[in-house]
This record gives structure tokens, sequence and C-alpha cells, in this order.
């Protein structure tokens, strides 16, 4: 019975200190663009706020509730310089003007009467492009008029490029490699009167370009 009662007072101590850890949330971010990391819990007087980048033991920012203590830092490779501000009322980290660099795991750490720590995997998207199309007529074999139009994007990466009909999709090609080109055709009637458009997106935004045909899309004189 002694033996019991000991164990039990050392597993209730070992609960107070042992950290309790929300779930690890994804945020997705396009470069150039600001992003807050929110704590989404309630913050006592109490409590000390860290946040970290990386494995990097070290903080980046940290809030001391209580006293009114708060600083951000540069880290150990200035990456941060500029770009760090601290909500001193609720204690959520915002980036600005953020870089591929600025992408990785962020860690909260909420001490108190409890640790608490929370991650935040942070994936940075390059801003895309506007889709610029190309045109150039041609005539098939049973002498109908047509317009062939080239949709091309340049140095993407993880992307769609698509080409659609109204908001029907009539063709696509993705890719996954970096800085690479892409190019996808179509071809339409000159007196077609439907709406065409290429977009590109990729998982958080993108980026139409509309086709004009009576505008743009005009047969050589001649033809």
């Amino acid at each position: 019975m002694y033996i019991k009662l000991i164990y039990f007072i050392i597993s209730l101590n070992l609960c107070k200190i042992s950290p309790s850890g929300g779930s690890d949330l994804s945020v997705s971010v396009t470069e150039g663009d600001s992003v807050t990391l929110h704590i989404a819990a309630e913050i006592r007087k109490d409590n000390d706020i860290l946040w970290k980048f990386g494995t990097d033991p070290a903080f980046i920012a940290r809030l001391k509730i209580n006293r009114q203590i708060y600083s951000t830092v540069d880290g150990p490779d200035g990456r941060f310089r500029d770009r760090l501000k601290l909500d001193r009322r609720t204690g959520s980290l915002t980036i600005t003007d953020i870089r591929s660099e600025h992408a990785g795991d962020y860690k909260l750490e909420i001490s108190g009467e409890k640790l608490t720590t929370k991650m935040f995997s942070v994936s940075i998207y390059a801003r895309l492009p506007v889709p610029v199309l190309i045109f150039n007529s041609s005539q098939n074999s049973s002498s109908q008029q047509y317009c062939s139009v080239l949709c091309s994007v340049v140095n993407v990466s993880a992307v769609s490029l698509s080409w659609y009909k109204g908001n029907s999709v009539l063709s696509s090609i993705s890719v996954s490699d970096l800085s690479i080109s892409l190019s996808l055709p179509l071809e339409v009637e000159y007196q077609d009167k439907n709406t065409y458009s290429c977009v590109i997106n990729n998982t958080i935004s993108n980026q139409t370009t509309h086709l004009d045909i009576n505008t743009l899309c005009q047969p050589c004189e001649g033809m």
C-alpha cells in the first residue's frame, strides 16, 4: 500500500511538468505575403511564451505576460531581421515579407502551471506569374479558319496549367520540378462564341488570362 502511494504521488508530479501538445498545424503562404501563427488558447498572466524555429534551441520571440517583457531576435543567420511581430496581448507571432528561407517548423512553448507545446509547419509557395497567350493563325484542310493559341508560363514549380471552356476543363498539365517552363496549346474557330481562359494554380492561389477571340484572335488578311 505504501509503495503504491509513493508511485501515485510521483506520477502526479510528472504530469505537472510533462508537455501537453496541441494539434500540429500546417500553414501555406505565398512568398512576399505575411502569415500569423495564432496561439488559439487562453493566455494567463503567469505565462511565459517562447517561439522557436527549426531545431535551434534558442528562441526567436519571447513574451512574459505578467512583466510585459517581450522581444524578437533575427536568428543566428539574420533571416528574420525586421520580419517578426509579436502580439503582446495574445502572444501570436506574425512573419512579414516571408521568403523561402522561412519555411519549416515553428515551435510554440507556453509555460506556467504546466508546459504546453504546439508545432506549426509553414510551407512557402512562389508567387504565380500571369499566363501569356501566344497567337498563331492557321487553316485546316476543310478550309475552316482556326486560331491556334499557346498559353505559356516560365520559372514555375508545383503548379497546374489548364485551358477552360466556360467552367469546364478542356486540357491540363501539371509539374513538380523546379523552375520549369510550361506551355499548353488550344485551337478554336475564329467565329467561336464560347469563353476560354488559361489558368495556372497551385495549392493556395491561381492566375487567369482570358482569351478574347473577337479582339485578339483574328484571321490573317486574305485567309
